[in-house]
């Protein structure tokens, strides 16, 4: 996976979720166990869309939330309990009622990237269970968010196999 974005290149995305991994997530290997890559991701990008009008409390204040549909994730090196570890995210496109993003988890303490991986994202109303447009005020700070992130100087590897419809 030598084509996917270099430390320093990631480093200088925001940082979310930024922590060392616990030893509660440890598996029987002394390894972040599988399954917290994308926990963790996750909480990484929902902390990044809260510069999109998309904070914590959404569903609560809105009825909307942000629900994942897809993803395809790609596990690069391992991270050992106690290792820093750090989310950077690039919002990569939006349609009427998705978005597309990727999002790297960073081993800080190798400087290197540990795991990446790509979500689709559907704007959910919550009492009916069904997808909706993005509100206008959330729609266009996500159209700002990906020329933003498309001008960062390197482009994304992409799976392929994730796609706005």
């Amino acid at each position: 996976m030598s084509n996917q974005p270099t430390y320093e290149q990631l480093e200088g995305l925001p940082a979310y979720a930024v922590q060392p991994v616990p030893m509660a997530f440890e598996d029987a290997n002394g390894f972040l166990n599988v399954r917290h890559y994308l926990g963790i991701g996750s909480e990484g990008l929902d902390e990044s869309l809260h510069s999109v009008g998309i904070p914590q409390n959404w569903p609560i204040i809105s009825g909307l939330a942000c629900l994942a549909a897809e993803h395809h994730v790609t596990y690069l090196h391992e991270l050992r309990t106690g290792d820093r570890m750090s989310i950077r995210v690039r919002l990569l496109g939006r349609a009427e009622r998705a978005a597309h993003a990727i999002v790297y988890v960073l081993d800080d303490t190798e400087e290197r990237l540990a795991c990446v991986f790509e979500e689709i994202m559907l704007c959910v109303q919550l009492d009916e269970r069904r997808t909706v447009p993005w509100p206008s005020a959330v729609a266009t700070r996500m159209d700002e968010r990906v020329a933003e992130d498309a001008a960062i100087g390197w482009e994304p590897v992409l799976s392929g196999s994730v796609a706005l419809r």
